[in-house]
């Protein structure tokens, strides 16, 4: 029976794994992330005044992990916009989600139970990103592990590593709002995914690549299907760092180093006064999510 129960898996992550991503999962990946774009402040109002700019964010929100990809490999950067097919679906998705009649579309796409199942399609994208970046990696650089995880974790990174960048074609110029800094539970599954296909493609993880893009596929789906629905920005991995971080670095990962900052900005009141830090934190934790509610999810 156990033998039987492993073969049906095996088969179902292969036929999982044939499934074409385009159009129907690659037209979710679009409209997920246009909708993150609709949702920055001031993207609005851009779309009114600056069209060729917003359609360039929109462009980067869809296509900026082959621009990043493409560059870490040194392969031409504008190498994925002669796909015409994609360009023309995803302007298409930018179109209706700003500017269609009484944002019709945009209510359509954001009404929970249908924009919950665009989520999880989107996720099924990203898994297939970081496989497919990984294994193309692997044929430039056949001994680079770390090229590799490079390439996998921008591939599934979307625009989040690239967010300044995008800041900046939108006018806006906000350096603290980094994703290296600040990183969102996206980009750390897809550098922990990567990390993982890395270790399957150079044969040190003796699991199939069907099996594993199923496995990770499905871990994706349910995490962030459970965080959009809840309307929660905290991360399944906080727990497993809240244990490790502290005895590899010594302190939670982009935890504690905002207390190093508040000595330094209390102006007159010192380490010793026993009322400014609470106020201090008091005051960043609701920056924190002020800034949570507006975080890119790609």
């Amino acid at each position: 029976m156990e033998l039987l129960s492993a073969l049906s898996l095996g088969e179902l992550a292969l036929s999982f794994s044939r499934v074409p991503l385009f159009p129907v999962f690659d037209l979710s990946y679009f409209i997920v992330s246009i909708i993150y774009l609709k949702y920055e402040p001031g993207a609005v109002e851009l779309s009114r005044r600056h069209p060729m700019a917003s359609w360039l964010c929109a462009m980067l929100h869809c296509f900026g992990s082959y621009i990043l990809a493409d560059l870490l490999l040194g392969e031409p950067l504008i190498d994925y916009f002669s796909n015409n097919s994609s360009i023309l679906l995803a302007s298409a998705v930018w179109y209706l989600i700003f500017f269609c009649p009484l944002d019709l579309f945009y209510k359509c796409v954001c009404f929970l139970p249908v924009k919950l199942i665009f989520v999880a399609m989107k996720e099924v994208v990203r898994v297939r990103k970081i496989a497919v970046g990984i294994h193309h990696a692997h044929h430039h650089y056949h001994h680079g592990w770390f090229v590799m995880i490079a390439t996998g974790w921008v591939k599934g990174s979307g625009v989040a590593l690239m967010s300044n960048f995008e800041q900046l074609l939108r006018g806006v110029w906000k350096p603290e709002t980094n994703e290296i800094l600040h990183m969102s539970f996206p980009t750390k599954a897809s550098l922990y995914g990567a990390i993982l296909f890395t270790l399957q493609q150079t044969r040190w993880l003796p699991v199939s690549k069907a099996t594993l893009i199923f496995i990770f596929t499905m871990f994706m789906v349910s995490c962030k299907v459970f965080l959009t629905a809840t309307h929660s920005h905290s991360s399944p991995f906080d727990v497993l760092e809240s244990y490790i971080c502290p005895v590899l670095f010594g302190s939670d990962w982009g935890g504690n180093h905002h207390l190093d900052n508040h000595g330094g900005s209390q102006g007159g009141s010192g380490p010793g006064s026993p009322h400014s830090l609470p106020t201090k934190s008091k005051e960043e934790l609701s920056e924190g999510s002020r800034k949570k509610k507006t975080k890119k999810a790609d």
